[in-house]
Formats: C-alpha cells, structure tokens, sequence
C-alpha cells in the first residue's frame, strides 16, 4: 500500500513530502525468546502540540481480555514474543560547537542541561554519543593536530580540544552515570594529505598518505583515551560523497572499500584497537545500499567492517526520506549493524524555534529507522547557541536545545521531547518486537526492555485526534492519540 498522499496531506516540512509512515523491516525474528512480565498495566506518556503536555504522564489503564478485534477498530498490534535487533543506544553529537556554547552557560544552566539530557529520571537518558576528529563546520576554526607534511605524526597533539571539547565530553559521561558509548568521525584529512590542499571543498586522499592517515585515527583514539575518554567506535569519513564549503572528503564505494581492508581495518589491529566498531558510508539513505554492497561483498574488507552509518539529508534534492533504502540494506546484510549517525534540520531560524514539524520529523524518522532494522541513534548537535552556531561557514542548524548566550538561558524544542519518548522508555539491550497499526494514521514501533517492560512509542501526525486500542496477545485497552502528539506507552 502506498502512503505518500497521507504525508503530503498531514506534514507542513516540504521536505517530507512523498515519505512512507510505517515500516516493519523484513527480517527473521531471533530464537531467543524475551522475558515477558504480565501485561496488565499501561501507563501513557504525551507531547502533544496545543497542550502543556511534553512527556507527561496522562493515565495507568488496565488491559482487558478481548480475543478478536473487529475491522471497523483502528487498533495497535503488539507482539512480544517475535524479537528483532538489540538496542544499543540514543545520543547527540558533542561537537566543538556544542562544547563552546556549554562554556558560556551559567553553571546552574550547565546543570541543568547535562541532567536534561543525561538524567535517566528526571531526563531523557542519552546513552550514545558521536564527535568529531579534527574540525567539522560546527567548530568555530579549521584546525587540525598535525603539523604540515608531518607524514610520521611525530607532532600530533590534541591540546586544541582540551579547552572545550574535552572537559565537555567527561561531563556528560559522568552525568551519564560514567558510560557513555561514544564513536568519532573525521570531516576531513589534514590538507597536506589531499589532492586540493585543502580541509575544505571535498577533495581526496592522496594515495601516498593513507598508512599515514589509518595510522592518524589511532593517535586520536589513543588520545582521547589516555585523557579518560573510551571510544566505543569510528567511522571511516563522515558523507564521503559531499563536497561541502566546509571540512570534507571524496571517495568512491571502491575508495573506501579499499583504504578500509589495505590501511584503515590493519591498522586498526596492529594498534590493538581491534575491538572498536568500524564504520562505513556515514552519509544520506539514497546511496546507502550501493556502497554497502560494494563494500561488503568484498570478504577482505567485510571482515573489518561492524557497521553502516546514515544520514537523513538526502531531503536536499527534493524528495521524502528514503526508508526502503535502510530496509533493502538491513535484508541483504543482516549481519551488519545499522547506525543513524547523523540527522538535524538545517537552515536555523530563530522563529521556528517552537515549530512544531521540527518535533514530527525525528518522530517519523526514528520510528521508521528502529522498524528498519537500526541498533543506535545520534542526533547531530546537542547543544547550539541563539544563531544555530557557533559554525565557521555559516552553516547554521536545529538542536534540541539551545542555549540564548546573551541571557543564559535554555530554550528546549520539541525534537528534545519527540527524541525522549524513545530515549528515556527504550534501554539499551531492549529487543524490538512486533507492532503494527491497522491504520496508516498512526506510526508504531515497540520494544522489549531487559526488565520484561514493553515500551510502546505511537505517533499521531494528523490534525485529528485518533481513537485506537492497545492488542497484546488477547489483551486490550482503548487509547486516544491526540492531534500532533506522540505518547509512550509503558505496559507492564
């Protein structure tokens, strides 16, 4: 069945224009059974636009026995008994611009944000994190570690990011309770080792430079480390096909197939960093499957590879966001791990702050990406001050939170409580299980936590409220989703 019209009538972002609502990824279900406790309770969790609702706990109900729905119903099916992936984590990127704008905060604020985000209570419980090697154009300079032509790396120092980047990234791994599951990225090599002599404008690794380069990914984890900080994981070039105004880096599905299983993925091992999870694509959905392919049918470089990271910007030529590419990837290559590394809305206005489609667009892409097959989710920024910055080519950007450096203030956008209704009820270890809407008015996914609760996330994107019932095995309870909401349903 086609849903496009449904997102041309529902969604004001034009971008989203032509995007499928609801995906359940074809995949075989795991042996393993979950632990299921007795699903008696549901407890309703809302953000709902017109309402003071964001993340508000509405009401317990009580499932009742009812064996066969009825067609004329729209209901919500669950089934825990069928399991999927394994949630590893949600998160944002601590970029430099996001460190930078910290430091200006008032400490009361700086508090404040770090349990907003990181507090499994009173916040939403990020557990994943992303940030960048050398700078991005969310930092306010273009800088790099290395010294020119320094083809040994003998000069190598990362005293550039001991001022923010660093004491900002232990903060929020202390607020997270002291794990904080963290993968880097590079935007782009040191000028010297490209073809354009440039960090800027694309560009290719020259080919005399790539042991030098996989050796340059291994002194930077080496360093964070030594300085406190584990790395869970890397990717190889954040959007490898983009040449962007700002830091950037070409390369073909044979290009990085390639520097992957001759430099990168040896490296790696000789360096005794074997165990962290490689990377690959880290760019938009519309390419995803033609570079995993090339990729991953080549069994010297599959075998270093862990993962395939995606982006959701694939929007810019016009079009929705391309779902089917994640679900094709996740079928031909179960064995891999798919990760959103990236996503955020571009094109920063202040007025747009309270917008609520800024909310609905994470809504749509997380619960499409989670039924898709996804393991973890980084949203881009985490914190970016009142201009979308700071950003050195004026690139300027959405976050969750921004931060008003002229008063100290916080100003919290619902994508920061669209994101919570995953975050906070889905833990990391929770399986995916089954759910699935009889109506396309409302988007589903649900998860199985590792304390046998099920959290259950439905978004309603339409101007009307929507009256449905809960189904688990011969259960049910009746539930009504306001217009422009998202609710979390914990069952138990």
């Amino acid at each position: 069945m086609h849903l496009y019209i449904l997102m041309k009538k529902y969604f004001i972002v034009p971008l989203l224009v032509g995007c499928a609502l609801t995906a359940s990824a074809q995949v075989k279900p795991t042996a393993k059974k979950p632990t299921v406790k007795s699903v008696n309770h549901v407890t309703v969790y809302v953000t709902a636009k017109g309402t003071d609702y964001r993340l508000k706990s509405t009401e317990t109900l009580n499932l009742q026995p009812k064996a066969q729905p009825l067609e004329t119903e729209t209901v919500v099916f669950v089934d825990p008994a069928k399991t999927f992936q394994t949630m590893i984590g949600i998160g944002g990127a601590l970029t430099d611009a996001s460190a930078e704008t910290f430091a200006k905060l008032p400490a009361d604020k700086q508090r404040e944000f770090l349990a907003a985000y990181y507090g499994k209570e009173k916040g939403i419980g990020y557990t994943f994190a992303r940030t960048n090697i050398q700078s991005c154009d969310f930092s306010s300079d273009t800088y790099s570690y290395v010294s020119t032509n320094d083809v040994t790396l003998k000069s190598f120092d990362i005293s550039h990011d001991r001022k923010y980047r660093i004491p900002f990234i232990k903060k929020a791994q202390q607020a997270a309770g002291g794990k904080l599951n963290l993968f880097v990225s590079p935007w782009s090599p040191p000028a010297w080792m490209k073809d354009n002599n440039d960090m800027l404008h694309g560009g290719r690794l020259k080919a005399e430079y790539r042991q030098s380069w996989a050796t340059f990914y291994t002194k930077f984890i080496k360093s964070y480390e030594k300085e406190g900080i584990p790395v869970w994981g890397l990717s190889v070039q954040n959007e490898p096909m983009a040449k962007q105004k700002w830091e950037s880096c070409m390369y073909t599905a044979e290009e990085e197939r390639d520097f992957v299983k001759q430099y990168l993925g040896p490296t790696l091992r000789k360096e005794g960093l074997a165990n962290k999870k490689l990377i690959v694509w880290d760019h938009n959905r519309d390419l995803m499957y033609q570079r995993a392919s090339t990729i991953l049918e080549d069994p010297e470089a599959a075998k270093y590879v862990w993962g395939i990271g995606f982006h959701w910007y694939e929007t810019w030529t016009g079009g929705g966001m391309q779902f089917e590419s994640t679900r094709r990837t996740h079928e031909a290559f179960p064995g891999k791990n798919l990760v959103f590394t990236e996503g955020c809305i571009e094109k920063f206005d202040y007025n747009r702050l309270d917008d609520w489609a800024l909310g609905e667009r994470y809504g749509l892409s997380m619960i499409n990406d989670f039924n898709s097959g996804t393991v973890a989710w980084t949203d881009w920024n985490i914190l970016l001050d009142e201009k979308g910055g700071p950003n050195h080519v004026g690139n300027f950007c959405f976050a969750p939170i921004h931060a008003d450096t002229r008063n100290g203030s916080l100003h919290y956008t619902n994508e920061y409580y669209y994101i919570g209704h995953f975050s906070k009820y889905i833990k990391p270890g929770a399986k995916r299980i089954v759910s699935s809407s009889s109506r396309d008015k409302l988007l589903t996914t649900a998860y199985l936590n590792p304390d046998g609760k099920i959290a259950v996330v439905v978004m309603n994107p339409n101007d009307a409220k929507v009256d449905y019932s809960l189904w688990i095995k011969g259960k049910t309870v009746a539930v009504s989703s306001l217009p422009h909401s998202i609710a979390t349903l914990m069952v138990y």
